[in-house]
This record gives structure tokens, C-alpha cells and sequence, in this order.
């Protein structure tokens, strides 16, 4: 079925009510991406856990998620985008009352689990469900308020979770979901309409399963691979292995398949084969440099927890006023030209932090923030409609979960690389550095009395901030030497006749 691209596929009650109720889905279930990074050191003593075993708190809620994101369009086929919305946000935030209360830590982490599961679907499918609310020349701009729930979740997270386990108590930091989600599924009954659903669906058990198994074994070895030293442990090579495996099964499937998991026709459309390679770029960038700045202000210049929340705040405000600017010019110039804009604010923001030092204020934190949450801002709005402008509606919610999935999957890739670098190069610093601190150094002889423990750890903090310089220099060359994927995407068509396509294989 072919639709006009300029006219919106869904007629609500009421647009502008659903569209923020759908946001507000999708900033409660990114705020707990970080929301409850902060109070792991409280959960862990509340809970009597080891470093190790706290540590499943995290990587539960995001293995759950990636595994479960896939499933999004096969879902909504088969109980209707409406009834689904509703399971998931009921689920969530059953989920999270449950996490408030577990009194251990199998209890918390079983809760995490359901938690992930539940809240993969809210994003792609508010994304799909925003796609077709809106026509062609308004769906920039919302867009952009669609990528505010996305980009300003994340960044909120570590201040409201620092503040609520200050104020209350580690459970808090779940049960502030609870009248969000009390909202949320109040709005989805009064405005969102029912009556998609397929009786004709069909679900790909082998498909999903074997993408469910490489994408859970990579995004585990993602997440232990540090604290395992990598491949010099035989789990992480297991999983290395086991991933690699069931994703050639999983390929070799969906090529030969009557009916697979993924139609194969929705990528013959070049601006979301091209799309999808860009977010999951993107995604690396994005939550690499946001996992790098609270250790950062931490540990290099000694912030306490609430102050670094608030010194992430100019980032969000970067990111917003740039969805203004980009719903206000997409539609007039070539949306590649923006992708390079955004992408140069964010290597400039990148090549300034490398310049970072250890006496500096706030001022050089701010602009910095601002810069990059100006590009990142530019790039995510951008991508968020070119990479879906030309698709078929028929695919819009299987490519949004996709959009999702490998920019999260890009994002954990990316920490884990700078995260692992991060280590390394502090400890190989700190080895050079301490070479020159013996007791006939003459800057030594000059202070007299020194304390050994002291120095030792005036060393760590210079080899750390010469591991975080470098992490940002890094950065800077992946965004520059990335740029040229930009060329993949093709501008938006501006004709109002414009018509999606291509057709689903087979149908």
C-alpha cells in the first residue's frame, strides 16, 4: 500500500495531547538509562552486593533492551500499536515499583530485567507513531520534540537520580516513575486510536531468536569485557563467539526465509540502509563522550555528584536549541549539509576538551557542552527524518525499533572502547610519570616533607586527566573520519507529490 508522503497516516482526537503523551513515555524510559547510575554505591551497600555483582543492576536493564527492542514492529502488528503502548507502559512501571521495593539484589535485578523489556518498545514506537502523525512539513519539527525526550532523558538522568538518593533514598530513583507512567496510560487511552492490528502477521521465532542470541552475547561481552581484561578471559570470547555465530545464522536466515524476521525490501531504501549506518556512528559518539564526563568531573576535578549533573545541563540546553534551528531549516537545505554541521560542532566541542586541564573553571565545560549538544542535537533531528522520508509506512515501525537498536548497540560499543582506553592509558601514564618521582627529583627535594599515599595519588589524578585528553582526541578524529558517510543519504524530497516506497517482498 503506497501513501502520500505529505499527508499523516494517522487522524487522532487530539494531536497535540498525544504527541505529548508520547514524549513522555519516551523521557522515562531514557531517564532510566542513567537515573540509576548514581545510586549504585547506596544499592550496593543496601543490598550487601560486591562491585561485580551490583553491577548487574545496569547491565540487566540494558541487555533486556536490546534483545527485546527487535520485536517492536512484530509486536505491533500482531496486538495493534494501542494495545501494545499500553502493555508496555503498564509493565513498565509495574516494573519499576517492583525494583523500588525488591529487598535483594536477584529480586532488583529480576525487575531490571522486566523493566528493559518493557521500556524497549516505548522509543521506536513513539517514533513510528510521531512519523505518522505528522505530514511531511511538519515532521522536522516534531522530530526534534520527539529527539528532546530522546537527548535530554539521558543528560537529566544523573542529576534527578543524585538528587532523589540524596534527598530519599536509592528506591526513589524507580518509583518516580510510577505517576509519570499513571499519566502516560491515561493519555494512550483517551487519544491514541486503535484497529491496526494484522490477523494476517506472522512471527519469525528462528529469525528473533538468533538475533535476540547475538545481540544479548555482544551486548554482555560490551558490558564485562573491562572487568574481564577481554579476550584474555574465556567469557568474553564465548561470547564474542556465540554473537558472531548467531548472527551469521540469523543473516543466512533472513536471506533465504519466505516471511523472515526483518522484510529484506526495507532495505533497498537508501536513505534508511545508510541512516542506520550513521545513528549507530552516532550513538558511539554520543554516549561515549556522555560515559566520559561524569568520571571526568569526578575524579580529574573533584565535583561532587549533584555539581555534575548540573555541569551536563549546558549540553541539553545546546541540544535544544538546536531542534529549533532544525525544524525551522530541514525542509529548505540539504539535510547532508546539516548531518556535516552537526558532526563539525561536535568535533570542535570534542578538539576543545582535549584541551581541558586541571585548574580551569566551568566556563570551558559549558561552551563545550553547549557545542556539542548543539551538533549531536543537529545530527540526531536530522537523521531522525531523512532516514525515514522515503521509507514505505508498511516498514516504518520494524526501521524505527532497527534506529533504536544500533544506536544503542553503537552507544555500548563506544563506551566500551573509551571506557577500556580510558584504563589503560591511565595506568601506562601513571608508569611514566612515575618514573620521575624518587627521592633525588630536585621538585621533590624542594618541598621537604612529602607524604608518600598523597603523591601517589596527585600521579593518578595527572596520568587520569592524560587518559581523558587522549579518549577526547580520539573522539574528535572518529567524528571528522566519519563524516564522509554522509554522502550515503540523499536530501529529502521537497515535492508534495512524493510518494513512499518500495513494497514488502512477497505480499
Amino acid at each position: 500500500m503506497t501513501a502520500i508522503a505529505d499527508e499523516p497516516i494517522l487522524q487522532v482526537r487530539h494531536r497535540g495531547l498525544l504527541t505529548a503523551t508520547l514524549m513522555l513515555t519516551v523521557i522515562i524510559q531514557t531517564l532510566d538509562i542513567t537515573i540509576a547510575n548514581v545510586a549504585i554505591p547506596e544499592m550496593q551497600g543496601s543490598l550487601s552486593a560486591t562491585q561485580d555483582q551490583i553491577a548487574w543492576v545496569l547491565t540487566s536493564y540494558v541487555v533486556a533492551t536490546a534483545i527485546m527492542t527487535p520485536l517492536t514492529g512484530t509486536l505491533a502488528a500482531r496486538l495493534g500499536r494501542r494495545r501494545l503502548f499500553l502493555i508496555v507502559i503498564i509493565g513498565f512501571t509495574l516494573a519499576s515499583m517492583a525494583c523500588g521495593a525488591a529487598g535483594s539484589l536477584s529480586g532488583i535485578v529480576l525487575c531490571r530485567v522486566l523493566q528493559g523489556a518493557f521500556g524497549a518498545f516505548m522509543a521506536p514506537l513513539t517514533q513510528a507513531l510521531m512519523l505518522d502523525l505528522y505530514s511531511l512539513e511538519d515532521r522536522a519539527r516534531m522530530m526534534g520534540v520527539f529527539g528532546i525526550g530522546v537527548m535530554i532523558g539521558p543528560v537529566l538522568g544523573p542529576t534527578m537520580g543524585s538528587y532523589l538518593t540524596d534527598a530519599l533514598s536509592w528506591r526513589a530513583v524507580f518509583y518516580v516513575n510510577v505517576p509519570f507512567g499513571i499519566v502516560a496510560v491515561l493519555g494512550v487511552l483517551a487519544y491514541l486510536p486503535g484497529g491496526d492490528r494484522r490477523e494476517d502477521a506472522r512471527f519469525d521465532g528462528f529469525g528473533f531468536a538468533m538475533l535476540s542470541l547475538a545481540i544479548g552475547a555482544f551486548q554482555l561481552m560490551l558490558d564485562r569485557g573491562e572487568t574481564r581484561d577481554w579476550f584474555a578471559a574465556p567469557e568474553i570470547v564465548a561470547e564474542l563467539v556465540l554473537a558472531g555465530l548467531a548472527l551469521y545464522l540469523f543473516v543466512a536466515h533472513i536471506v533465504t526465509a519466505r516471511r523472515p524476521f526483518l522484510a529484506l525490501a526495507m532495505f533497498r531504501d537508501r536513505n534508511l540502509t545508510a541512516g542506520l549506518i550513521l545513528v549507530t556512528v552516532f550513538g558511539a559518539t554520543t554516549l561515549a563522550t556522555m560515559a566520559l564526563m561524569p568520571p571526568f568531573l569526578a575524579t580529574s576535578l573533584g565535583y561532587p555528584t549533584l555539581d555534575i549533573g548540573f555541569a551536563m545541563i549546558p549540553r541539553g540546553l545546546g541540544t535544544t536549541l538546536s531542534f529549533i534551528v532544525a525544524g525551522k531549516v530541514l525542509n529548505k537545505v540539504d539535510a547532508r549539509l546539516l548531518v556535516v554541521i552537526g558532526m563539525g560542532c561536535v568535533a570542535a566541542s570534542l578538539w576543545g576538551m582535549s584541551g581541558f586541564d586541571l585548574m580551569m573553571d566551568l566556563g570551558p565545560i559549558v561552551w563545550t557542552g553547549v557545542i556539542q549538544g548543539f551538533g549531536l542535537g543537529l545530527v540526531f533531528m536530522t537523521l531522525s527524518v531523512v532516514t525515514f522520508n522515503t521509507l514505505g509506512s508498511e516498514f516504518r515501525t520494524d526501521a524505527a525499533a532497527l534506529f533504536t537498536l544500533l544506536r544503542n548497540i553503537g552507544g555500548s560499543f563506544g563506551v566500551a572502547v573509551v571506557m577500556s582506553l580510558l584504563a589503560d592509558q591511565a595506568q601506562a601514564s601513571h608508569a611514566a610519570l612515575a618514573v620521575y618521582v624518587t627521592p633525588y627529583s630536585r621538585a621533590l627535594q624542594a618541598m621537604g616533607h612529602w607524604d608518600p599515599g598523597v603523591l601517589n595519588a596527585e600521579v593518578a589524578r595527572q596520568a587520569g586527566m592524560i587518559a581523558f585528553l587522549n579518549d577526547f582526541r580520539l573522539m574528535t578524529a572518529v567524528c571528522l573520519l566519519s563524516m564522509p558517510l554522509v554522502l550515503l543519504l540523499r536530501p529529502p524530497a521537497r515535492s508534495k507529490a512524493m510518494r513512499t516506497a518500495p513494497q514488502p517482498a512477497g505480499e
